[in-house]
């Protein structure tokens, strides 16, 4: 099922880009800004597991984690007026990546590699997929996501920039594009 027939306005919006560069904290405000629901697809499955991702990586493992998620980006993806984080590693899914594209409106939120790793420290032991990685191979994994992160609807680059300013940014930039569509 798609909601390619679905007005701009109506479609839900996504929000892909590296871990901790801000999709949940941003999407929540834009979602509160648009008066839609919040999805955050990593939340919902700790909900489901009632366990922290860390957790649920050590107890099932990567790949049914993976499933799992890709379960839940389709249960949302699926539904109208909804703004939904994707887990920084979401979007890596072929199939994701195109469930999204094709049903939703994807903003990808970018970030310099300096202004990321001043945030190490504070995101560090909650991401599993950067435990026991040195900070080059953290680096070299920083940038083979962006190119994944490549293919989106919309990008916005948050260098110092303060949540406001970009939740400002992303729903007046949404209102324009639906009243240009509108017309």
């Amino acid at each position: 099922m798609t909601n390619t027939n679905l007005s701009p306005r109506e479609k839900s919006i996504v929000f892909i880009g590296f871990m901790g560069v801000g999709k949940t904290t941003i999407g929540k405000l834009v979602a509160q800004k648009l008066y839609r629901t919040f999805i955050d697809i990593d939340q919902e499955i700790e909900k489901e597991y009632n366990m922290p991702v860390p957790e649920i990586f050590n107890s099932i493992g990567e790949k049914a984690f993976r499933e799992k998620e890709k379960s839940m980006v389709s249960t949302f993806c699926n539904q109208r007026l909804k703004v939904i984080s994707l887990g920084g590693g979401a979007f890596l899914q072929k199939e994701i990546r195109e469930l999204c594209l094709a049903n939703c409106i994807v903003f990808a939120l970018d970030i310099s590699w300096d202004s990321w790793k001043e945030r190490l420290n504070i995101i560090i032991d909650n991401r599993p997929v950067l435990q026991g990685r040195s900070i080059e191979e953290i680096e070299e994994l920083f940038y083979k996501r962006k190119e994944i992160y490549a293919t989106h609807n919309s990008k916005l680059t948050t260098d110092n920039l303060d949540v406001e300013e970009i939740a400002d940014y992303i729903t007046d930039s949404l209102k324009l594009a639906w009243d240009l569509y509108d017309n």
